[in-house]
């Protein structure tokens, strides 16, 4: 099922599920295609995008721009442009730095409740494999990341101590949250991928298709129909409620 949280003439929000593909090649489940399916009324209008065939022509004839991407394990909210000239106003939002995003995930350890800071690391992603890791600034490939955080939370699941951070990103990198928490011995649960012993939802033989606690909480931004600012909170999903009731 996939949440649409805001709709305007020239965009609309989207809740997505971890898991799912923002973008894929044709004949690949994804949530361009779900969305694509909604815009073209094909299936039903309350599960959005369910049992939609990926090779359906009528689907393909709908624009939809893709002004941003979440990673596959990743849930939240993301925006897609109905027009050509819609995403390029809001891709022109986020390059300027005008979009205020915010990330919700759970991490093991233990950090003091109320805490908060900024992370700033150089990383790059690592030639010919889906993954990035922190480098020195003199490395030819790497980019400044900076990341703000606040504690929200602290609490146990299983004897284990865990940690509910919230996030802003300054900068935009790829596995940005997931690498810099990681590094400092905060991974987040269920992914694998950055070291995180803690199963998390489904547990998959792939790795990058298994669930991970980071959440697209809310952002906020122009509507390029009305010029109006607005902002979108997303659901956190389900699966939360299984690590703690706090959700």
């Amino acid at each position: 099922m996939i949440e649409i949280l805001f709709e305007s003439g020239l965009m609309l929000a989207v809740n997505k599920p971890a898991g799912l593909l923002t973008q894929a090649a044709r004949g690949i489940d994804s949530l361009e295609l779900r969305v694509k399916s909604y815009l073209a009324g094909v299936g039903d209008s309350v599960d959005v995008g369910v049992n939609v065939d990926c090779n359906d022509e009528s689907i393909f004839r709908y624009y939809l721009g893709v002004p941003h991407r979440l990673d596959r394990p990743v849930s939240g909210v993301i925006l897609f442009g109905k027009t050509s000239r819609a995403t390029r106003q809001l891709s022109e939002q986020f390059e300027n730095r005008q979009i205020d995003k915010t990330y919700w995930c759970v991490v093991s350890g233990k950090m003091e409740v109320g805490g908060s800071g900024t992370w700033i690391d150089y990383m790059r992603k690592i030639p010919n494999h889906p993954v990035a890791e922190i480098v020195q600034p003199i490395n030819p490939d790497a980019r400044e990341a900076i990341l703000h955080y606040k504690v929200l939370q602290q609490f146990e699941f299983n004897n284990m101590p865990l940690t509910h951070l919230e996030i802003k990103l300054e900068t935009g990198r790829m596995h940005q949250i997931r690498l810099q928490t990681a590094t400092r011995g905060f991974p987040i649960i269920g992914d694998a991928t950055y070291n995180s012993t803690i199963p998390f939802g489904e547990n998959f033989d792939n790795e990058r298709c298994r669930e991970i606690a980071l959440h697209a909480r809310s952002i906020t931004f122009i509507d390029p129909s009305n010029k109006k600012q607005i902002n979108i909170i997303a659901p956190i999903p389900k699966l939360w409620n299984t690590i703690g009731n706090y959700f």
